[in-house]
């Protein structure tokens, strides 16, 4: 039984699914508590075996609602004050944010962009951003390219898990399991890459004092 609310049949599975994909994007690219990729390749996954959803507009509503998050996010941070700030860093290390600050005053946009690809990249990215105070018409470019490229690379993981199986659940389910698996190997890695890095930045001063 379809039903009719302001012009739209909400029978149909786009009218449910892009404002549930945007909505979930936006509040998990503010509050952390979405896998927001996760969400993403599932609905890339559902473009791909059924014709509920497009994969071009999955596409354009993840990139709009990651970039209206991070802006959102990068504006608490700015303007918010210390307890704003505080609360967007919380549980975020203090060394870790201020390694990412001092990347920041180096590579700018760039850290923007790879901020927003790595896993638990993002947070200390936009912290740094907004207690630097960096200009909005640098920022806005950097975080909409960010933004498209993270769009397009977890979709990508929902196509090709779409194209494997031609059920729509098995499919969001692989899409789904592959996307966290990635992230956790991603997340592995750039742990392993700072404690390695750790050391040789305590011990460098010693050297330096030395000679």
């Amino acid at each position: 039984m379809s039903g009719d609310f302001f012009g739209a049949d909400w029978a149909d599975g786009s009218a449910i699914g892009y404002p549930l994909l945007f909505g979930l994007v936006l509040l998990g690219s503010i509050v952390p508590v979405v896998p927001t990729g996760a969400v993403v390749g599932a609905a890339a996954a559902v473009a791909t075996t059924t014709d509920d959803l497009s994969l071009p507009l999955v596409l354009l509503v993840s990139a709009a609602a990651a970039l209206a998050g991070d802006l959102i996010t990068f504006a608490i941070c700015r303007f918010g004050g210390p307890s704003a700030v505080r609360w967007v860093a919380r549980g975020q290390h203090t060394e870790r944010i201020e390694e990412v600050r001092d990347q920041f005053r180096r590579h700018g946009w760039q850290i923007i962009v790879v901020g927003r690809l790595l896993p638990a990249g993002r947070i200390p990215v936009l912290v740094a951003a907004g207690a630097l105070a960096y200009p909005w018409r640098r920022l806005l470019p950097a975080a909409t390219v960010a933004s498209v490229l993270w769009a397009v690379a977890y979709a990508l993981l929902g196509v090709v898990s779409g194209g494997i199986f031609d059920s729509p659940l098995l499919a969001t389910l692989v899409a789904t399991l592959l996307i966290l698996v990635v992230g956790a190997v991603l997340n592995l890695v750039s742990s392993r890459r700072r404690r390695r890095a750790a050391p040789a930045e305590h011990t460098t001063p010693e050297h330096s004092e030395s000679t």
